[in-house]
């Protein structure tokens, strides 16, 4: 009976030791799976930080993209503007030089050649203007170049 007794307090004290260390291991397993979840959770937290910080960057590119779209339309409006301008004066000289070859050359009446002195001047006063239009898109146009 001693025999017995002593087996079963060993097999006894062998399952008590069995059944510390199954919960010490249990006990290991859910710590490992609550700092994985832990773990898995921050992981999620930082990537949608990181994608919001992107979305941000994304949209404050895409704004500057278009202010630079916006500019750039402006420069090319400007540079045609003030190259339609310049036409448009070369265009009101040479008609005065046809003019005035014109009525050097030819031989007509001092009523025509009135005509033609009044049609130089007003060719001249509407140069004049498109000068002082032409200074102002030189400066938009210089305004639009800083621009950028």
């Amino acid at each position: 009976m001693k025999v017995t007794l002593k087996t079963l307090a060993v097999i006894l004290s062998l399952m008590s030791s069995q059944f510390f260390f199954a919960q010490q291991i249990n006990t290991d397993q859910k710590t490992h799976e609550i700092e994985l979840q832990n773990y898995e959770n921050e992981i999620k937290r930082i990537s949608a930080d990181n994608h919001k910080i992107l979305d941000n960057k994304i949209s404050d590119l895409k704004k500057q993209l278009k202010d630079l779209e916006t500019k750039k339309k402006n420069l090319v409006k400007s540079e045609d503007n003030l190259n339609s301008t310049k036409e448009k004066i070369s265009k009101l000289e040479l008609a005065n030089q046809k003019i005035e070859n014109k009525i050097t050359t030819t031989s007509i009446s001092d009523e025509e050649i009135q005509k033609q002195r009044i049609k130089t001047k007003q060719n001249e006063l509407n140069i004049q203007k498109l000068k002082l239009t032409q200074i102002t898109q030189q400066k938009e146009l210089e305004k639009a170049i800083s621009a950028l």
